[in-house]
């Protein structure tokens, strides 16, 4: 999948959201959209990774320790 499938893919699931809220207002659409990502994205990474969180970080472009500290906001163990 390229940047623009998953630009597709993210534009589709905002698509559906804002089908759903059915008149209601959103709420807190950007850290709902991140937190819905960035947990998989990590998750993912860890698992290609073999569980290497040096290795993980590199793969993300972070540094080991804000990846210790995302997996701890999201309980990735």
């Amino acid at each position: 999948m390229n940047r623009c499938e998953l630009a597709d893919s993210v534009k589709l699931s905002l698509d559906q959201y804002f089908k759903d809220l059915d008149g209601e207002p959103p709420h807190a659409l950007y850290n709902m959209v991140l937190s819905s990502i960035e947990k998989p994205l990590l998750e993912y990474t860890l698992q290609y990774a073999g569980g290497n969180q040096s290795k993980a970080a590199e793969i993300l472009g972070l540094n080991r320790n804000t990846l210790r500290k995302k997996m701890q906001q999201y309980k990735i163990e």
